[in-house]
């Protein structure tokens, strides 16, 4: 890999299924990624109404605390019966007192397709936004989405958040269904992260960081 082996990456998540599947996706390019959990850092409070608002928040403040160039995902499933929702809130219907439960939040927007009567297929999509920040304030934004639809029972034990509840285009297994390497073919993070790797910012970094 050459002179790409030494490049660090600061992942701004605390969640450990995130961190695994950017892992696997970014080791191909030779780059060192390090999660904001394992630095020890606060959650950001994300007050934005927007994928890219929340991602921008999060890579932001990583990069400005550590120095190191911050990636930041902010993602969730957009439900069409259901205006779009739960969209941004996607984490926030998984939230108890106990932490995230997404096995109740999976019932949540079962439910609330039941009470609306909306009619199967449940066209639905996982939208990903990916902010790359710099330390002084500069970013670059990518977004990649995967179409589909949601299906009731969940169905599936890999992945996480609602990925049992997902079923991709095209597909007859929901993405808790398939392995890593079958999903991260075809995520809505995995072509948020190509659209980076491509770009002309990434490749300029990863040349000259």
């Amino acid at each position: 890999m050459g002179e790409r082996d030494n490049r660090r990456l600061l992942i701004a998540t605390h969640n450990a299924g995130k961190m695994e599947e950017m892992r696997a996706l970014m080791a191909p390019h030779g780059i060192s990624v390090v999660s904001a959990a394992e630095l020890g850092l606060p959650e950001p409070e994300e007050t934005e109404d927007t994928f890219v608002g929340n991602a921008r928040i999060k890579a932001q403040a990583a990069a400005r605390a550590t120095g190191l160039p911050a990636l930041a995902d902010d993602s969730g499933l957009e439900i069409d019966a259901l205006d779009g929702a739960p969209g941004v809130r996607t984490a926030d219907w998984a939230e108890t007192e106990n932490g995230r439960d997404f096995g109740l939040a999976m019932r949540r927007a079962h439910e609330a397709l039941a009470a609306c009567g909306a009619p199967e297929p449940w066209a639905a999509r996982f939208q990903c936004t990916l902010v790359l920040a710099w330390p002084d304030g500069q970013d670059a934004v990518f977004s990649g989405s995967a179409e589909g639809s949601v299906v009731w029972p969940p169905r599936g034990r890999e992945g996480h958040g609602y990925d049992p509840m997902f079923l991709p285009a095209g597909h007859d297994r929901t993405f808790a269904e398939l392995t890593d390497a079958e999903k991260n073919a075809i995520s809505h993070r995995a072509k948020a992260l190509s659209a980076l790797v491509e770009s002309e910012v990434f490749n300029a970094w990863v040349r000259h960081p």
